[in-house]
């Protein structure tokens, strides 16, 4: 018999296999109603306006931001089903390239030898942004939330290594992925991470836009012990296409510093694109207590 996940896991696989054939705008106009229909009734709502708040204030929180930021998360995952024919097209990189905002400063920090570091939010397709470094720059190494089931983590990973990402398991890896990190920067390349949640809750705690938030330590210890050069990115949609931006150096002194100057860079671009910032989850501190005494209530 099969179970919840293999179910899960053979849906999920279909859909991959399915999506990625069907015409372009027959696939958007499919996951656009799942979108729509998704900011009226779906779950997770509640926690997406509240983040929403943070960002743009509530009264500025519409029933259309909330539309328009299902359909920007919902194209992600069209665009990750499809990511082959995305890949395929020749055109790919001179699309990506007339999105792009400072290059010139991943440029100068590739070419000083010292390994870059680049941390971005979820935001936008991130992947694009991952496409983009290996056609511009080579292979970089990243690391990944552990997907459960198992076969969906595997078939994660193995397509985006064809494409030319490293890909590292946040969990249950033969080791913790940061030595892996640390030794690819020390060899001058380049890591990719998103780190504006702080997934194993024992990060940074930030000022977030006004409020406390924890935030991945990562990508800052890592340029503290290396010495490499960190940058914010930032990925989002623009029309049929994709913008990306990569700041200019970030100073690196200690590590509340560090994550500080680059959560205000996150903070900055989350709120020239909030629809494109793909936060359901709670973000803020307060939020992930108040999601623990749910749970805890519950259980008794």
């Amino acid at each position: 018999m099969w179970d919840k996940e293999d179910v899960a896991a053979a849906g999920y696989l279909a859909g991959w296999k399915v999506v990625r054939r069907l015409p372009q705008p027959v696939a958007r106009t499919i996951f656009r109603w799942v979108a729509d229909f998704a900011s009226d009734n779906g779950r997770g709502m509640d926690g997406l306006r509240r983040n929403l708040t943070r960002v743009v204030g509530a009264e500025n929180v519409t029933r259309e931001l909330v539309r328009d930021s299902m359909r920007s998360y919902m194209r992600y995952w069209m665009e990750a089903f499809r990511l082959p024919a995305i890949h395929a097209d020749p055109q790919l990189h001179e699309r990506l390239m007339g999105g792009l905002e400072g290059l010139e400063h991943f440029d100068a920090s590739a070419q000083s030898g010292r390994g870059v570091i680049l941390a971005l939010p979820h935001s936008g397709n991130w992947d694009m942004a991952g496409v983009f470094l290996v056609g511009h720059y080579g292979q970089f190494t990243t690391v990944a939330e552990r997907l459960r089931p198992e076969v969906l983590f595997d078939a994660f990973v193995d397509y985006r290594e064809e494409l030319g990402f490293e890909v590292l398991p946040l969990t249950g890896g033969p080791a913790t992925p940061f030595a892996r990190l640390k030794e690819a920067l020390e060899e001058g390349g380049v890591v990719c991470l998103l780190a504006e949640r702080d997934i194993t809750r024992s990060g940074i705690t930030v000022d977030f836009m006004g409020e406390e938030a924890n935030m991945a330590a990562g990508p800052a210890q890592l340029a503290i012990e290396t010495g490499a050069a960190l940058h914010v990115v930032h990925s989002w949609f623009e029309g049929d296409g994709w913008g990306l931006s990569v700041s200019p150096e970030v100073e690196v002194t200690d590590i509340q510093e560090t994550t500080q100057r680059m959560a205000d860079g996150f903070a900055a671009n989350i709120r020239r694109h909030p629809a494109d910032w793909h936060m359901l989850q709670p973000q803020w501190n307060e939020d992930v207590e108040r999601r623990r005494q749910a749970r805890k209530e519950r259980s008794r």
